[in-house]
């Protein structure tokens, strides 16, 4: 079976990223469409050595599609969403407008990819920090247990998008010679800065990220009473989301065992040798489909409590790769129901 694919969203850095995960993974496109805004700039983008248009989305322009992978804003998802499911297309959705819908499934493939299995025409793909946080807490939690999670993110400013980007180049070369110069929209200067601010913040002091990164690890889980905490921070790094995780665990679990579960679990791997100066970064996150795990130890106060540090491709696991397995899956259930049929 072979799929017609959309991507909206195709000119931004995620729908780009997307385009080259389908290509790397040798995902059976029969047909594919790219969407953007008029603004866009780029005419088209090549895919399988060819050049495709990019075209302004349209209702007209998601017929025949069996699945779209949408790399936009929320507004955007929740106006086309709808339109694109009316027209019999599987959608996945890399914005959080429709995460927190209890009827929607939220999938990390390796967690709760079973959630596919029932065919849903809306799946949505999660924050880009809580999965690497989740696949890294996901084997813990089956151990032996999760009590109480607390989590420091240190996310690199390509998640807030491309124009960020521009702004961090911006000010690393103008900072090199003189003052940083202030964000295009106020804002503190991503370059040599560290920024306890991603999203607006909510009457609860938190912000939107830190709300998301909570409530979605719960969800993701399925530990919805899970206590956890969590602060999030812009530094400035073009790729590669990390965070310092602690998490209380129902028993104590050493850290040699822990590293035992995480080498057993797909999609993790364990960078973990201090001593030689191994252990998780944002560059050497870049570019895998897998989130790295290491600095791996015991609280000093609490024996059933172990603190840890993850990173991970954002643009990739955190987005972009993450979906694609998602519709590798749904690809898989909707052959083997086929033949099943045949």
């Amino acid at each position: 079976m072979i799929w017609r694919v959309a991507i909206l969203g195709a000119t931004g850095l995620v729908g780009r990223t997307m385009r080259t995960v389908l290509e790397e993974r040798g995902f059976p496109v029969a047909e594919l469409r790219l969407f953007a805004s008029e603004r866009s700039e780029a005419r088209t983008l090549d895919f399988g050595g060819q050049a495709h248009a990019v075209q302004p989305v349209s209702a007209a322009g998601f017929d025949g599609v069996d699945l779209a992978l949408f790399a936009c804003s929320n507004a955007v998802s929740e106006e086309w969403a709808p339109i694109a499911r009316a027209r019999a297309v599987r959608v996945v959705d890399n914005s959080s407008a429709f995460r927190d819908h209890p009827e929607i499934p939220l999938v990390v493939p390796e967690i709760n990819g079973a959630l596919l299995d029932a065919e849903p025409t809306l799946v949505a793909n999660p924050n880009c920090t809580m999965i690497m946080v989740a696949l890294a807490l996901a084997p813990l939690a089956r151990a032996v247990g999760l009590e109480a999670v607390e989590i420091a993110s240190y996310q690199s400013v390509s998640g807030a998008g491309s124009a960020a980007v521009e702004e961090l180049e911006r000010g690393i070369r103008a900072g090199l010679e003189g003052p940083v110069p202030e964000r295009l929209d106020g804002g503190a200067p991503f370059a040599f800065n560290v920024v306890p601010h991603i999203d607006r913040f909510e009457a609860n002091g938190y912000t939107r990220e830190e709300m998301k990164v909570m409530t979605e690890t719960r969800k993701v889980l399925g530990l919805p009473l899970l206590p956890m905490h969590c602060t999030a921070v812009r530094v400035p790094v073009r790729i590669g989301h990390a965070a310092a995780v602690t998490a209380r665990l129902g028993r104590a679990l050493d850290p040699a065992a822990a590293r035992e579960l995480w080498r057993a679990a797909p999609g993790v791997e364990v960078l973990d040798d201090p001593a030689a100066s191994r252990y998780p970064t944002s560059l050497a996150a870049v570019g895998r489909d897998v989130i790295l795990v290491g600095r791996v130890r015991t609280a000093l106060h609490e024996p059933r409590t172990l603190a840890f540090f993850v990173s991970s491709d954002n643009l990739r696991k955190g987005a972009a790769t993450n979906a694609v397995q998602i519709a590798e899956r749904l690809l898989r259930v909707a052959t083997a129901r086929s033949e099943k049929g045949a």
